[in-house]
């Protein structure tokens, strides 16, 4: 499961957690991106502090794993050259790759799209505003990739969270409480402006 996770909050977790029990997978690992090619926005946390949020997030769930193959990567991070590394790591497992509707509907802009679709499947999960009619406009070769996970639509946005933090508002029960102690402790999103999921 990729994702800038700027921060992570429970709607990343519940989806993961679905997926995981609906494609029966063994695990799921998240990998924060390092530099993301499509998003810049001022106060954006370093891939290092999203690290640590996405650690923290995850440390009571033993299905849930942690990779630094992102944020170690000098460079922009594209979902291509991570899926490859996965592939070099587990050459005879599965892989899916968990996104949300959101980022699927803009895989055009991707590097090697086709690429992807050829390395794993893509599971899709929605997000509440979000056109899911829109993955019909795909290309065949990546509609045929993708999975859509049913689940709850959990209105919560890292962007929000990022805009309560930086106006002094509550973020508790948005994502878990050591997330929210680290933001505090590290004083990240004083300032905001951008978008990120």
């Amino acid at each position: 499961m990729g994702g800038t996770f700027d921060p992570i909050h429970y709607g990343h977790l519940f989806a993961a957690a679905e997926a995981a029990d609906e494609l029966g997978l063994d695990n799921v690992i998240f990998v924060p991106t390092g530099t993301p090619p499509h998003k810049k926005y001022d106060g954006m946390a370093s891939a290092s502090e999203r690290y640590d949020m996405t650690l923290l997030a995850i440390a009571e769930n033993d299905r849930f794993e942690i990779s630094r193959t992102e944020t170690d990567r000098a460079g922009m991070s594209y979902t291509l050259d991570t899926l490859l590394s996965m592939r070099g790591l587990y050459p005879q497992s599965e892989l899916f790759f968990i996104t949300g509707v959101d980022a699927i509907l803009d895989i055009g802009k991707w590097k090697g799209p086709f690429e992807i679709t050829s390395l794993c499947t893509i599971a899709v999960v929605t997000r509440p505003g979000y056109d899911n009619d829109g993955l019909g406009r795909l290309p065949g070769e990546i509609r045929r990739s993708v999975r859509m996970i049913g689940t709850p639509m959990l209105d919560i946005s890292a962007t929000d969270i990022r805009r309560r933090v930086s106006l002094r508002h509550g973020v508790r029960y948005l994502l878990p409480e050591a997330v929210r102690a680290y933001i505090d402790k590290n004083g990240l999103y004083s300032k905001m402006d951008g978008e990120s999921s």
